[in-house]
């Protein structure tokens, strides 16, 4: 095909025809090039506690401007931010917002309360536009902020490389354990191992505080099996690892779908401890 091109950002490796959108609505070619469209498209802006993203072992009682776009390269059919994150430019109002614009306004907010000390990445899922955040982080950390990530982590190595030595936290979402389940989330052959991958490369990243979440949804990765091989796979990593198991509510296509029951989560996070312990509880 003339003038095609393939994106190399995750392990979708979408072919795209001149002028066409990649799966995550974020990332177009242009002119032959695949090109972030959505960078700087910012459709949420908030103050949020660090220990919203979640973070529980990193800066406590402190804030970060969360910021957010629309894409995502998944299609998580529990998805929370799903107005976002399954729109594209059309479907959502945004603003333009440089990287400059977006330290400023982090600035800003940390002179009004000191309490803020950065900026999160988050909502949608940055990395579908993860020259935006590198911009952002550099810039960030000449004026003595912190850059957060929160993200799905299903992206290849080399965009990791490029980002993990500019984060100082981040929260990667481990939605399940099995090619299956991110093949219900819309995944591509490979999402699995390329968040694993991503996992592995931030836990050694010394200057990079890690987390991990795991949302526990009913009949899909609710078992004992599952969980107990996710904690012993991060504890093989860095048993220092802080992981979330996290209660799950109906939302986008599983409204059907009742929420996780608190003592499943309860037990799960119990399950967790065996190998991990640093193990927080989400949502109950």
């Amino acid at each position: 095909m003339s003038g095609a091109a393939t994106c190399g950002v995750c392990p979708r490796h979408c072919r795209l025809a001149p002028g066409a959108l990649g799966a995550c609505r974020a990332r177009r070619n242009v002119g032959g090039t695949v090109v972030p469209e959505a960078y700087g498209h910012v459709t949420s802006l908030a103050l949020d506690p660090v220990e919203k993203k979640p973070l529980a072992r990193f800066r406590p009682g402190s804030y970060l401007l969360s910021v957010g776009g629309y894409g995502c390269n998944l299609a998580c059919p529990f998805c929370q931010n799903y107005q976002i994150s399954q729109a594209g430019e059309k479907d959502v109002r945004w603003r333009e917002l440089s990287p400059e614009g977006l330290v400023a306004i982090a600035e800003e907010a940390r002179a009004r309360d000191p309490r803020v000390i950065g900026i999160a990445h988050t909502y949608n899922e940055p990395l579908v536009t993860w020259e935006y955040v590198a911009d952002t982080a550099r810039l960030a950390r000449e004026r003595g902020l912190v850059t957060v990530l929160v993200s799905n982590g299903c992206v290849e190595l080399g965009v990791i490389d490029e980002l993990a030595p500019l984060l100082d936290a981040a929260n990667v979402d481990l939605k399940g354990f099995s090619p299956a389940f991110y093949e219900a989330c819309g995944g591509a052959a490979g999402s699995l191992d390329a968040v694993r991958g991503t996992i592995g490369r931030l836990a050694a990243e010394p200057g990079c505080h890690l987390e991990v979440t795991t949302l526990v949804v009913p009949g899909m990765n609710d078992s004992e099996e599952e969980i107990d091989q996710i904690a012993a796979w991060l504890a093989g990593l860095d048993d220092k690892i802080v992981y979330h198991v996290t209660r799950y509510f109906p939302r986008w296509r599983m409204t059907d779908v009742p929420a996780t029951p608190v003592a499943t989560v309860r037990h799960l996070a119990d399950v967790a401890r065996r190998h991990l312990p640093h193990v927080h509880l989400g949502n109950c």
